[in-house]
């Protein structure tokens, strides 16, 4: 069995490579779930000349079920805000008690705190595609989504109220542990 405060996340990248996420569990409701990753193993990585992330930052992310999109608010080793990021993927799948599955479409979409929005891996997501490893129907909705976070940008709706709201300060005091 597994502890109560956790989920591990399966999250496949196409096409055949899985990595498995263990986060804190801090909010567990029907229309979104929210986790925490600490201190988190990743390459610095720069969007537009900004730090979004380095190793050892903290993520909140926001799981939205039926969604084919999560979203993560980064944060730098400081705890400073560094802007919000969605993976585009499968809806995720809530399998046994704190495990959940899901794929990778490689679409990635950051906001920058002042709100510029960047689409990132494009290419990954076109490659993906002329090799088969997402079918035609699966990269269609990938783009819709796409382009619905970019139209919700546009009018100031998207990331929704919640992620708004549950920033890394709340999710340290609300959280299970």
């Amino acid at each position: 069995m597994s502890d109560p405060g956790q989920v591990r996340i399966h999250y496949l990248r196409l096409p055949d490579r899985e990595q498995v996420y263990v986060q804190r569990m801090v909010y567990d409701g029907d229309d979104v779930k929210i986790t925490l990753a600490e201190e988190v193993d990743v390459p610095a990585k720069r969007v537009r000349g900004d730090l979004a992330m380095e190793p050892g930052s903290d993520v909140v992310w926001f799981t939205f079920p039926g969604a084919w999109h999560d979203i993560g608010r980064f944060y730098l080793t400081d705890h400073t805000f560094a802007g919000f990021y969605a993976n585009i993927l499968t809806p995720a799948r809530f399998e046994e008690e704190g495990r959940w599955s899901t794929t990778d479409l490689f679409l990635d979409v950051w906001m920058s705190p002042d709100g510029r929005l960047t689409v990132l891996d494009e290419d990954q997501f076109l490659a993906a595609v002329q090799r088969g490893d997402i079918a035609p129907d699966v990269a269609e909705r990938a783009l819709k989504e796409l382009d619905d976070i970019r139209a919700a940008a546009r009018d100031g709706t998207w990331p929704p109220p919640v992620v708004r709201e549950w920033d890394l300060e709340r999710a340290l005091r609300e959280s299970f542990w």
